[in-house]
């Protein structure tokens, strides 16, 4: 295997990668570069200056994992990587320190003048007058954003004798309190309320273009804004505006709406009182080696066959949600991949419904691996990551329940598939930890250890059926490991079925010549993932 490190990424990277695969390690490249190459390779990493691009990710014909060595992948073009079926990953921790200094660092260095006052002073002049700034004590700091980062600055301006106002919708008054800060629930409650603020969020559609020239009039006069996420958060032409109007006292800025294209921003010429640096957030030895360790140990692990800590496009299997329902993963997809075998028509509905241990629980990661077992049996190509793009694309409704109803198990899961056709319902269980079993299927009440090769023969109740199906498998030289045999529940019922464990392939001449046997009904081979 082999890995592409492009973007000046911290050689200890290819140190913990080369054990599972080549790393090469090569200069920044336009798309048409990128192009011509990354079919050799099964990952790629990269930091902010290569845009991962549809037309590259195409290219890429054996990539499994694209990282990224810091906190945004907005570069990288997460939809076209899902689809097909390309975990991508970041560090959303490794730059938080770097990050939140810089944060404070422009804010301080703005609200002292710190840049026109080295400037004169290297000049040979004395302005002291001239450069009068303003203190943070006492100030109100405004902080968009209360994750990992915009919560370290607040800890920090809080040291400093700030006050703090919070604004964040996905975190709740109780949590922001608690942390010592003020709670708003709409940003129309924010504005007005600040002297600084600072925005720690991911450009969205949502957040591009959140401060602008509607917004900042909401803003005191003399407010300060400081940008250190990404660029096009604040438009820039509306901040030149309203720092040339006065109505913004200064600004701080590290990212850009064109980077590295910086000689095209208004904010270069803009005649006031700002702070511009070129992307520095991340920029410091200790976060460069944090998120070159971080996501190099993530491509090694999934090139390894393991799992990705922090993979963007796949949330439903990050580590806390996985760990749970960890031991269930492989039955689920187990499950879902003998119930289309069983079924005939076009899949329409999936219905999931856990009960024991499962019943409280987030079962999502379960969904996804139910999702990629129906998916995988017929399509190629199919993993956890775009087995619900394409589930979704194809127009199949998943519908999720949980039981509190008793059962025999440690934690069971049931898939009802409903085709155009028809409906096969099959159930999957843990009769302790480590032990999986197929526990249903249809109206039979089964104990089934999953193998690659099973054959499924319904037939009518009645002496030397087992005889018969054996002599067929034996005289075709497939060996049969074990073999389970239930009535439907109801003792009078004389149909039965049949679920034999064999080592082998068995292909439509077996299935033929078993259907031939008296009594036996439409015998299907089923392959399952073990």
């Amino acid at each position: 295997m082999k890995v592409l490190v492009t973007d000046k990424i911290n050689e200890s990277a290819g140190k913990i990668i080369e054990g599972v695969a080549q790393v090469d390690f090569l200069p920044t490249m336009s798309e048409d570069e990128l192009v011509k190459i990354i079919g050799e390779y099964d990952a790629l990493m990269v930091r902010s200056q290569t845009k991962v691009t549809p037309k590259i990710i195409e290219a890429g014909k054996n990539l499994k994992i694209i990282g990224r060595a810091g906190v945004g992948v907005d570069n990288i073009n997460l939809e076209t990587a899902t689809q097909r079926g390309i975990i991508v990953v970041n560090s959303p921790d490794g730059n938080t320190m770097a990050a939140s200094e810089h944060t404070i660092a422009l804010m301080l260095a703005m609200a002292r003048n710190i840049v026109p006052a080295g400037c004169s002073t290297k000049e040979g002049k004395w302005d002291r007058s001239k450069f009068t700034g303003c203190e943070l004590y006492k100030k109100t700091l405004g902080i968009i954003g209360f994750g990992k980062i915009g919560s370290h600055v607040g800890e920090v301006a809080l040291a400093l004798g700030m006050k703090v106002i919070i604004y964040d919708p996905f975190t709740s008054k109780e949590i922001v309190e608690k942390f010592g800060g003020e709670y708003v629930e709409t940003l129309d409650e924010f504005w007005d309320k600040c002297d600084f603020i600072t925005v720690h969020v991911p450009k969205t559609k949502d957040t591009l273009n959140m401060i602008n020239k509607d917004t900042i009039a909401k803003m005191k006069k003399g407010v300060r804004l400081v940008n250190c996420a990404r660029g096009g958060i604040i438009n820039e032409n509306d901040l030149k505006e309203a720092i040339e109007n006065g109505h913004v006292a200064s600004a701080a800025i590290d990212v850009y709406e064109n980077e590295p294209n910086i000689a095209e921003c208004p904010l270069i010429n803009c005649q006031g009182n700002i702070v511009l640096t070129p992307h520095l957030g991340a920029s410091t030895k200790e976060a460069q080696m944090n998120v070159a360790i971080d996501v190099a140990e993530q491509i090694r692990d999934v090139l390894s066959g393991g799992s990705a800590s922090s993979a963007v496009n796949i949330p439903s299997l990050r580590p806390d949600k996985l760990e749970p329902v960890k031991d269930y993963m492989q039955i689920a997809e187990n499950t879902g991949e003998l119930a289309v075998q069983l079924s005939t028509g076009a899949v329409k509905t999936i219905e999931i419904t856990a009960d024991g241990d499962l019943a409280d629980l987030d079962i999502q990661p379960l969904e996804v691996a139910i999702l990629k077992g129906v998916l995988s049996a017929r399509l190629e190509g199919v993993n956890y990551v775009n087995a619900p793009v394409i589930a979704k694309n194809r127009g199949i409704d998943l519908i999720s329940t949980r039981s509190k109803a008793k059962t025999n198990f440690a934690g069971r899961i049931t898939v009802k598939l409903i085709t155009d056709k028809e409906t096969t319902t099959v159930a999957g269980a843990l009769v302790t930890k480590d032990i999986p079993r197929i526990v249903k299927i249809n109206e039979y009440e089964t104990s089934i250890r999953p193998e690659t090769h099973e054959l499924i023969v319904p037939h009518t109740n009645k002496p030397s059926m087992i005889a018969q199906v054996a002599k067929v498998i034996g005289e075709k030289g497939i060996n049969i490991g074990s073999m389970n045999v239930v009535q439907k529940n109801d003792k009078h019922e004389t149909e039965s079925i049949m679920v034999i464990n064999i080592d082998t392939v068995a292909g439509d001449e077996v299935l033929n010549e078993i259907s031939q046997i008296d009594g036996v009904h439409n015998p299907k081979y089923v392959k399952l993932t073990v």
